[in-house]
């Protein structure tokens, strides 16, 4: 009896430490938490700092917070690039970051005090050499492809990567978008939620093209020592895109919210991005960039909407979009 006794006294008290351990709510894409994805690590990492709990919510970012509002269970989000900070801060849940911007490192002005870029990238079509022989060389050549070449792409409605593909062909084309998209609708094999379900259709041989980043090869390079797959560049230009990480102004873990922020432009956290989200890190030198990342191609002109520019056209690009893909 004493011992069940005692039992029962060392489970109550690991059961109130546990229930003690603050938790840290991160609202992410759905890539996050992916095998490719950028999540266990800052978890692992970020606990060792924090003394805390952090548990990554998945899914769709803008609609969960539009539908939730004040009542969101999110102290952080995390993924929100500039095609939707607009609308995100529309909302008024977010709080000012407070960070230092002068340790950014992005090839754009920054000054949001509101949304922190923590990476950026350019959207890219990427391919398998062994299965794609004669990659296309510019943006119309891939529309002029035959149409047994099959492509994933992902919804602009519900994926960030698929709403920066419809603004880098409005981008590219202007009033031409839609007629665009009329040319490359019999490429496409499938359209997919998220960009995971995509580039697993990639690397499973389903598609021999899929949206994803001109970044993306280099997880294959250094993760797998596989050097078959490659971004298309294209000399009209790529889309550039900065993912962000917001503060929920009403989190009930406010120190704990401040010290992630803290956390993202930290050198630690910047380092883990090359090779944890295989992206391009906000607030890193070049020069400390992977040495793999030296050969990697990037686009020599990039095109980009700010938060504006991009509210203003995104309606009626992913309208053209739909049109087109409808008929």
């Amino acid at each position: 009896m004493k011992t069940l006794a005692l039992a029962m006294a060392v489970s109550g008290c690991m059961s109130a430490a546990i229930a003690e351990t603050p938790v840290l709510t991160i609202y992410a894409g759905d890539y996050f938490t992916s095998e490719w994805g950028p999540g266990p690590i800052i978890e692992t990492e970020f606990e060792k700092r924090c003394g805390c709990d952090v548990q990554f919510a998945t899914g769709e970012l803008l609609p969960r917070l539009l539908l939730e509002g004040e009542r969101t269970k999110a102290d952080i989000v995390i993924g929100l690039t500039t095609d939707v900070t607009a609308k995100a801060r529309a909302t008024g849940l977010f709080a000012p970051h407070g960070q230092d911007l002068s340790k950014l490192t992005l090839p754009v002005d920054w000054t949001d005090e509101i949304f922190l870029p923590f990476n950026y990238g350019h959207t890219a079509f990427v391919y398998d050499e062994t299965r794609l022989a004669e990659p296309p060389a510019s943006f119309d050549a891939l529309l002029d492809m035959p149409d047994d070449v099959k492509i994933a792409i992902q919804d602009p409605r519900t994926s960030i990567s698929g709403l920066a593909l419809v603004l880098w062909v409005q981008a590219v084309y202007g009033d031409g978008a839609e007629a665009a998209w009329e040319k490359l609708a019999p490429k496409i094999l499938t359209v997919t939620k998220g960009w995971s379900e995509s580039y697993g259709l990639f690397t499973d041989g389903e598609v021999d093209m899929v949206l994803s980043y001109t970044t993306s090869p280099a997880y294959h390079i250094i993760a797998e020592e596989d050097l078959t797959k490659h971004a298309a560049i294209f000399p009209e230009g790529h889309y550039f895109m900065a993912e962000t990480v917001g503060k929920i102004a009403a989190t009930k873990q406010p120190e704990l919210a401040d010290a992630f922020m803290d956390y993202v432009l930290s050198e630690d956290f910047q380092k883990m991005i090359p090779t944890a989200n295989w992206s391009l890190p906000s607030a890193l030198p070049t020069s400390e960039w992977p040495a793999e990342w030296a050969d990697l191609p990037l686009p020599d002109k990039v095109l980009f909407y700010n938060e504006d520019e991009a509210a203003a056209l995104r309606d009626a690009a992913v309208e053209a979009w739909r049109r087109a893909l409808s008929r």
